[in-house]
């Protein structure tokens, strides 16, 4: 049907708010990808996606994702990733691929994981001669520390970065994400990493290596800063004699109705109050208990029973309109073939039909100038341009000297004299929450000065989580572990934007910074004034990122939406959980994958920076079509083959026996978790060595994977009964030998001090911050060779850089500000307390 349905769809067409196809911004950027399988490929997607030239280099046999039986694009996940892109046949060492080093911006090696067949580069030996390449490792562990060397799949990375350890029903078997997260993840975090060093090279000459660990983007994306939260739940102790974080399920979530399910969040009191008026229970609105996460765990029974006593007597389509009237965040739950169909969707039109109209896939996940970018090509056929493979010539441009942002104070972005690439550059930052955040957060790191806008009588609402350490800190808004760290390296001032004085400071700092950057629904903005036009009115060259939920057009345009919305909608949710149970939400990552697709949507506007006539530019960037595009693989498998992907525990189509196996000293909800995931069918056989080879194990049936899968629970019974009576590490450690992936589930609050990787790489900095003091925080799950650390400035303080902000930039007197503070426009206390 939707082969059907794409032939006659005309490609070029833009939707109605739309001015056209923009004009691809990274045409002169040339890419040599070496990868293999999800996270490079779809680095390099998001490149070519935005213009780059990009020249696939494979091995013989080719990608690994190509897949059997596929015709000669391969498969339709592969032609996702891959469209629009040059195949050639070749390797590092062949003078053709040589040459086109030589040539190249950009090079993209990915390997380490068990499903890839991606080439092993010597970087060292590029780097010295080729002196302005910038070169992107996508790897497991990263290239340096005691654990670079480790096999691992997607599945022990979870278990390895304390993910699986957060997520479950209390005193059963945890679970992984779903969806193979991580290698998405790392896609768009390398991406992003990448794309600024280009920039820099290309002015300065000066290249760069960038280490990305997918070890570290699991622990990014999924453990919601558990160490660092748990720290602060035990007053800062450098030794915290207490782990307060253990495996849950967010409730409200996904929630059954009269047919079917539904999904929720309440992040904030004022939406759970809001939902209890919904499900008819205003009389539990002052039970202190049922309003906090944890006392609704403890009364995990009894609150599921109020629940589902009143959506069992509901359709979704009811409760979705009445929470959507309540503003409760809120969505039915998508799958590969109902995400298809979803109205809001459909009308934004989320989806296209690849070039040769055999599937449907997500466009693109950002507009900019209310324009979509041009549509992929169709991915190649393997070898195609072996002989022909070339990158197009690049007009020479006469040497400019540096010149001065408008704003006056720095110069410009990724010149000579930066040391981090977006040196020079000043984004005015209006978000808040996590997604946004964490996009304003990595431009800062990049070296962009952020200053972050609050209101003292509306802080971002993150900071509110610090008052789970209300009896720990007095000034426990300053105490959420999620604002300390994606607000690091930023400026922090407060302004009323109800008040005629806050709005107009507001538009002055409009006025000298070079983009403006916002997450919230689109009537908020709308109702200051703040529109795009008014934007552009008051600074021509400032860009506008805007990051809206759902984005600025459609029948959810103003709907409340937050990571989980996204999970419960995209489909990330329906691969999420036990196959016996119910979907189950991932717990978080959309939000920072979110950050990084707007990142990388705002970087995009950067290419023509230096050229005569850059002018601001719009960027809309949408949490949920972002989410659609990690979760491509199981819209493009129901549009090509009617195929709906299913939940499957902790098992994976790429190994078996993939799972959790309890060890010696387990007790029930209380096991000493083995992860074990066997990819190959040499793993297999080094497996059965190890178990003596038993009777069982010595099976024909089981010398393959597709015959592992088949037997999966007859594996997994004898595997229980092996495990249960030999010490974990000692397992951990005789399967590693043998090169057989394996973990234990790492307890996410104990990382700090006990995984060594970590410790080795700088993963965890600790910026000293006023309130809470060295508290270690994730930086960035990649290393620049040029860069010692990222978290250079801890998160401000409400209002902390008020003086230097509003009195240094904008020129306001001391007695100013004072009136200001007075009259609660400006603050450093959250007004009310």
């Amino acid at each position: 049907m939707y082969a059907m349905l794409a032939r006659f769809a005309h490609p070029g067409v833009c939707h109605p708010d739309g001015e056209g196809s923009l004009e691809m911004s990274l045409k002169e950027i040339r890419v040599l990808d070496f990868s293999d399988q999800i996270a490079g490929p779809y680095c390099s997607k998001l490149l070519a996606d935005a213009g780059a030239q990009v020249i696939k280099v494979e091995g013989v046999g080719g990608d690994s994702l190509r897949g059997e039986g596929s015709g000669p694009a391969g498969s339709p996940l592969f032609r996702f990733l891959n469209a629009g892109k040059q195949s050639l046949v070749g390797a590092v060492t062949d003078p053709r691929v040589r040459a086109l080093v030589a040539q190249a911006d950009l090079v993209i090696e990915a390997h380490g994981l068990e499903s890839d067949q991606g080439q092993r580069l010597d970087v060292e030996a590029l780097r010295r001669g080729h002196p302005a390449l910038v070169v992107l490792s996508l790897t497991p562990y990263g290239l340096t520390g005691p654990w670079a060397q480790r096999k691992a799949t997607e599945f022990t990375l979870q278990a390895e970065s304390g993910s699986i350890g957060l997520r479950g029903l209390m005193g059963e078997e945890p679970y992984q994400a779903g969806g193979r997260l991580t290698e998405w993840a790392a896609g768009s975090y390398g991406a992003v990493a990448a794309l600024p060093a280009v920039f820099r090279a290309l002015d300065t000459g000066q290249g760069e290596h960038i280490d990305l660990s997918m070890l570290e983007t699991a622990n990014t994306i999924f453990t919601n800063f558990s160490e660092s939260m748990n720290r602060l739940m035990n007053a800062g102790a450098e030794d915290p004699p207490n782990a307060f974080i253990a495996q849950s399920v967010e409730t409200p979530s996904i929630e059954p109705t009269a047919d079917g399910f539904v999904g929720f969040c309440t992040n904030s009191r004022q939406q759970f109050s809001d939902f209890l008026l919904m499900i008819d229970r205003v009389d539990l609105q002052e039970d202190e208990q049922l309003a906090q996460f944890a006392g609704r765990l403890m009364r995990f029974e009894e609150w599921n029973a109020i629940i589902h006593a009143w959506l069992s007597t509901h359709t979704t389509a009811e409760v979705i309109e009445k929470a959507s009237l309540l503003r409760i965040p809120v969505a039915p739950i998508g799958n590969g073939q109902t995400v298809l169909s979803h109205p809001h969707l459909a009308e934004r039109g989320a989806f296209i039909p690849d070039a040769t109209g055999d599937f449907m896939q997500p466009r693109i996940p950002y507009r900019i100038d209310h324009a979509d970018p041009s549509n992929p090509g169709s991915a190649p056929v393997l070898g195609a341009h072996t002989a022909s493979a070339s990158f197009a010539p690049r007009a020479e441009k006469p040497e400019k000297p540096p010149t001065q942002s408008k704003h006056g104070a720095h110069t410009r972005p990724g010149g000579r004299d930066s040391a981090l690439p977006l040196e020079g550059l000043r984004v005015l930052d209006l978000t808040a929450w996590w997604a946004g955040p964490s996009a304003s957060h990595i431009l800062a790191s990049l070296g962009a000065e952020v200053i972050h806008v609050e209101a003292a009588g509306r802080p971002d609402g993150m900071r509110m989580v610090g008052g789970m350490m209300a009896g720990h800190y007095p000034d426990w808004w300053e105490a959420s572990p999620h604002f300390l760290q994606a607000n690091s390296n930023k400026l922090g001032v407060t302004l009323d934007l109800n008040t005629d004085k806050g709005h107009a400071l507001l538009e002055e700092l409009i006025k000298k910074s070079d983009a403006v950057v916002e997450n919230y629904t689109p009537r908020v903005l709308d109702n200051f004034g703040l529109t795009w036009e008014r934007i552009r009115a008051l600074n021509p060259r400032a860009t506008m990122m805007r990051m809206p939920a759902f984005g600025l057009s459609g029948p959810w345009r103003d709907n409340t939406g937050f990571a989980q919305t996204m999970e419960q909608l995209s489909g990330l949710a329906w691969l999420t959980g036990h196959s016996h149970d119910q979907p189950r939400i991932p717990r978080g990552p959309c939000d920072p994958i979110a950050g990084m697709h707007a990142a990388f949507a705002f970087l995009v506007t950067l290419a023509d920076r230096h050229e005569e006539g850059h002018r601001a530019r719009h960027v809309e960037s949408t949490m949920v079509e972002s989410a659609l595009n990690v979760a491509a693989e199981q819209i493009v498998r129901f549009s090509a083959h009617g195929e709906v992907m299913e939940r499957d525990g902790n098992r994976s189509p790429l190994a078996a026996p993939q799972g959790l196996y309890p060890c010696a000293g387990s007790t029930p909800g209380a096991e000493n978790w083995l992860a074990l995931s066997v990819a190959s069918d040499r793993q297999w056989l080094a497996l059965t060595r190890l178990l003596g080879e038993p009777r069982w194990s010595r099976a024909s049936t089981l010398e393959t994977l597709p015959g592992r899968r088949l037997a999966h629970d007859a594996i997994d019974e004898e595997l229980r009964n092996w495990t249960r009576v030999r010490e974990r590490d000692t397992l951990i450690e005789d399967l590693r030998k043998r090169g057989i992936p394996a973990s234990e589930v790492a307890n996410p609050c104990r990382l700090y001090a006990n995984n060594p990787q970590f410790e080795s790489r700088g993963y965890f900095e600790r910026p000293q911050h006023p309130i809470v003091g060295p508290l270690p925080l994730p930086s960035l799950p990649f290393r620049y060779a040029s860069i010692e650390r990222w978290l250079q400035k801890p998160a401000p303080t409400l209002g902390q850089h008020n003086q230097a902000v509003l009195g240094n930039l904008l020129g306001l007197s001391s007695a100013e500000l004072a009136e200001l503070e007075t009259e609660g426009v400006i603050g450093s206390r959250p007004q009310g307390l």
